[in-house]
């Protein structure tokens, strides 16, 4: 179904081994998923998300954003605390609130496999510009445009950003940001991916042309995978919610998944299951059904 329409209620596909099987944990994106549009959790989302943890059921935020960025959700942390961010890149406790979080696991991305996946895709796209996302700090070149809500630490050409001599040289890096002014978002995702290949791993959650590159085999499935690892919870005991590229991963590794009535094509091929859009409260209408399964 490659419909984007949204829809009145949560869909399923026929049942499976991991229908039948209780859900331990639930693991959400957030922008364009948990989030409404205007960056809000809704009161019944908020709600919906403490009956889960009350009901036993983990909750996990698994987000491409970065951890300082997560003062969003940091009030509706239950339990463990903990956040997946940067694509995987990184573990975060959220415990201490906005500006206070803990990094618990970083997944960095190599500093000469940033290298070369900048210059392969410099070479395959040329206008190409990049920033840089490090645990504590944000660098971009300086032609690279206004898409974040932060001012840069530094500005200089990538390959000086990922230099030995570069002042957060010592800091890991956790993804590249790629930006094309001209190209097709999912044309450069496409692109990128041959070009880079297994250098690094490549993903989009931008409908622009803004790309983000993670270390080799770092995205939001492989972190979820090893924090189930850790608390004895298979793959057929997690439900996902996404609603673009960068979470198709996890939507296929989740036993349980949704995507989002707003969701890209990829998205909704990839999950088990369709709820409604992030604007209507698509992963409460979910997490309502299943802590009712429940009782």
């Amino acid at each position: 179904m490659r419909d984007n329409d949204p829809v009145t209620s949560a869909t399923r596909q026929p049942d499976t081994a991991a229908e039948t099987l209780p859900p331990r944990l639930i693991a959400t994106d957030l922008d364009g998923t948990l989030l409404r549009d205007d960056k809000s959790v809704s009161p019944r989302t908020v709600a919906a998300l403490a009956a889960a943890e009350e009901a036993g059921i983990e909750v996990f935020f698994v987000t491409g954003r970065p951890a300082r960025w997560m003062d969003v959700v940091s009030d509706h942390v239950h339990g463990h605390g903990l956040a997946i961010c940067g694509n995987g890149a990184a573990v975060v406790d959220l415990h201490g609130g906005p500006g206070a979080h803990k990094f618990v696991k970083v997944r960095e991305l190599e500093r000469e496999n940033a290298l070369d996946a900048v210059r392969l895709l410099r070479d395959a796209a040329p206008g190409t510009v990049y920033a840089v996302e490090q645990t504590y700090g944000f660098y971009q070149e300086p032609a690279y445009p206004k898409l974040h809500m932060e001012i840069p630490d530094s500005l200089a050409p990538a390959e000086e950003l990922l230099g030995p001599g570069h002042r957060a040289a010592a800091e890991p890096v956790l993804k590249i940001l790629a930006y094309h002014p001209e190209i097709d978002p999912d044309a450069f995702l496409t692109l990128a991916r041959l070009a880079i290949g297994d250098r690094a791993s490549v993903t989009r959650s931008s409908p622009s042309a803004l790309l983000e590159i993670s270390g080799p085999g770092v995205s939001k499935a492989s972190t979820l995978a090893l924090c189930c690892a850790e608390r004895g919870i298979s793959h057929e005991e997690v439900v996902a919610f996404g609603d673009m590229p960068n979470d198709v991963e996890m939507l296929t590794w989740a036993g349980r998944s949704y995507a989002m009535g707003n969701a890209h094509p990829d998205v909704i091929a990839a999950a088990s299951g369709r709820t409604v859009a992030n604007n209507e409260d698509g992963v409460a209408v979910v997490i309502e059904q299943l802590v009712a399964e429940r009782v």
